[in-house]
């Protein structure tokens, strides 16, 4: 693992910053560009339990199924495992004096949250997501 900026040239979805501002409201920029994170218990999916899919709100790649989705108690949601293998990219996160696995769309670079390995069997993993990071498509009935 390693770390590289939201904007490295070797994702497929790249656009600059304005464009990205344009697409995005603040706290979805800030978020998925900066790697800040959304308070504990105020993004609009912590608590969200509807069968779907959760994709990128930059770039629309299908990250989480709804059936791998589990309250983790922690005020963001939470996923057991990505949908689609290697969609999800983890790097080194060292900021604020701790090392973590930060977690990024592996399409566009967003910023989505952290990895943890605290989760449920069989995976054993939390993914720890902002909800300003994500936007939900319900599955359809079909």
């Amino acid at each position: 693992m390693s770390t590289k900026p939201t904007d490295a040239p070797d994702y497929p979805v790249r656009k600059s910053a304005a464009e990205w501002r344009e697409q995005l409201d603040k706290v979805q920029y800030a978020v998925t560009r900066e790697c800040a994170t959304e308070r504990a218990f105020t993004g609009k999916y912590w608590d969200h339990f509807a069968d779907g899919s959760y994709r990128c709100v930059c770039c629309e790649a299908v990250l989480f199924d709804a059936g791998t989705k589990f309250d983790a108690g922690c005020g963001w949601p939470s996923f057991s495992e990505e949908m689609v293998p290697g969609r999800v990219e983890r790097l080194v996160d060292r900021s604020h004096g701790m090392t973590r696995v930060e977690v990024r769309c592996g399409q566009c670079g967003a910023h989505l949250g952290h990895v943890f390995e605290d989760g449920p069997a069989p995976t054993g993993e939390r993914y720890c997501i902002n909800s300003a990071s994500i936007d939900f498509t319900p599955r359809d009935p079909a």
